[in-house]
């Protein structure tokens, strides 16, 4: 097994922790994922042998500026140089009722490792390491278990109260690319089939939707998986699609992930939601992405994106005009070449035809504007928009090119009325 390493500018905050007589061990995904090769600077630190949040806090101030807004929830937060830290106390979580926060949290500060990480979902997120001895723990074999690549509950029955785990199983074994343990795989089944996925609130649903599209090397993973597991009973939207759709989009929805690298992270989100949603109705768009948010603008621009046709076969500067004042170009250039990974090299003449033109990331900036009417003599009226528009339309078949020939266009018009 290789050496665990952490960063070492976390040790001056470990040896002024040590010398309060408490123990830190790092748990989590931090752990998780150096195993796995992948580098994070979110990094949880469950703390033993104290009993107060409040202690931590006045330990930590030193260090930097301490958010105590999860202290509710047993955590504070440190911004530490670039890194993000939680530090939490081990806990026992004890289901009192329905749904994904129906617990009641009891702090044990003086437990030992294997039982406060009994409370975690899957083994691979039960791995920890203890600072001051300088030592893997690994109870529930969470190392075995990542590099066979299966994702495997840490206890069954607990891993059954919270109905979010579903979900972030399908993520994890998306992300990971791992296989869902039997045993696990016929519990998950079991609980969305009892309905548990209609007691998350989409927000939650949408967190773990968000991370399987953007963190996931092949989205389509998941949705197979989903599919398997009965969640389409959840969303319904796909049981409307027959096999050669639903393969048609999972196609589109990998080649979208692929070819996405260089958009910002909002963006790379709207076209993977866009290319999932590609083989609904507008209906049944709505529907889906009801269920994961109330984001009206990201709503929108999905919508956009689905629905704006395009015609390979006669593009014009005029087309380019007119499709970039509905939605961003590089944008929508993207959605194409992920359903149609055939016309690449048209794509590409196209992308850079809207560079020429100034309109791959914005629309057509128009000549005139109400100003240049009241310039010219005009009363603000309904009028205004109808000459505006009339004049953005020529501009657009490029029958005005320049700000000249508008004012000179503006001036006959309002010389013959």
């Amino acid at each position: 097994m290789k050496k665990f390493e952490y960063p070492n500018k976390l040790n001056i905050i470990f040896d002024k922790l040590n010398n309060f007589s408490i123990k830190p061990v790092l748990v989590g995904g931090f752990v998780r994922d150096f195993f796995l090769n992948i580098k994070s600077k979110d990094i949880d630190i469950e703390l033993y042998n104290i009993d107060s949040l409040e202690k931590v806090e006045k330990i930590l101030q030193e260090f930097g500026s301490v958010n105590s807004v999860g202290k509710s929830f047993g955590v504070v937060k440190l911004l530490y140089d670039d890194l993000d830290l939680d530090f939490s106390l081990p806990r026992k979580d004890s289901k009192i009722a329905q749904g994904h926060k129906g617990f009641s949290v009891s702090v044990d500060s003086h437990m030992d490792f294997k039982s406060a990480a009994r409370r975690r979902d899957f083994t691979i997120n039960a791995i920890g390491y203890d600072v001051s001895i300088r030592e893997i723990l690994n109870p529930y074999h969470g190392i075995r278990d990542l590099q066979n690549r299966v994702l495997q509950a840490v206890d069954l029955e607990k891993f059954g109260e919270d109905p979010l785990r579903v979900l972030r199983g399908v993520t994890f074994a998306s992300r990971f690319e791992l296989t869902i343990e039997k045993n696990l795989f016929t519990l998950s089944k079991e609980m969305i089939q009892q309905g548990v996925l209609g007691q998350l609130p989409r927000e939650r649903i949408f967190k773990e939707i968000e991370k399987i599209l953007l963190l996931s090397p092949h989205p389509s993973h998941a949705f197979k998986l989903l599919k398997n597991l009965s969640a389409f009973t959840f969303f319904s939207e796909f049981t409307t699609l027959d096999e050669e759709k639903f393969l048609q989009m999972l196609t589109a929805l990998d080649n979208a992930k692929e070819i996405s690298n260089s958009l910002k992270c909002p963006d790379k989100l709207t076209l993977l939601l866009a290319v999932l949603c590609s083989q609904f109705t507008h209906k049944q768009r709505q529907t889906f992405l009801e269920k994961l948010t109330q984001d009206k603008k990201l709503i929108h621009t999905v919508g956009l994106l689905t629905e704006t046709l395009f015609d390979f076969e006669e593009v014009t500067n005029y087309t380019l005009y007119k499709v970039a004042n509905k939605v961003k170009l590089n944008l929508y250039f993207h959605y194409l070449h992920a359903l149609y990974p055939q016309k690449e090299q048209q794509i590409v003449r196209l992308r850079k035809k809207a560079q020429k033109l100034g309109i791959l990331e914005k629309k057509l900036e128009p000549f005139l504007q109400g100003r240049d009417l009241i310039a010219a003599g005009l009363t603000p009226s309904k009028e205004f928009s109808n000459i505006l528009s009339t004049a953005y339309e020529l501009q657009m078949k490029e029958e005005l090119k320049t700000k000249e020939e508008a004012l000179e266009w503006l001036h006959r018009r309002v010389v013959l009325s």
